[in-house]
């Protein structure tokens, strides 16, 4: 299982953990269908978090960092 910090981008937590999806939207990031939006896939966790799109990044990291990885 990778190892997620702030600076990981949302595309590799989407990718790099079985339940990825699920933890960044209850975290407040909506994917939407498709996840189609390109240019949002490649940023890191910290700038959706400072623009305000994510909540709380220590604990979602601390979460995709926890037993329940794939």
């Amino acid at each position: 299982m990778p190892e997620f910090s702030p600076e990981s981008r949302i595309v590799d937590v989407v990718h790099g953990h079985f339940k990825g999806r699920d933890v960044l939207f209850r975290y407040g990031l909506n994917l939407g269908e498709g996840f189609v939006d390109v240019l949002s896939q490649y940023e890191t966790l910290h700038e959706a978090w400072r623009q305000g799109r994510l909540r709380d990044v220590e604990g979602l990291v601390r979460e995709l960092n926890g037993a329940g990885g794939s």
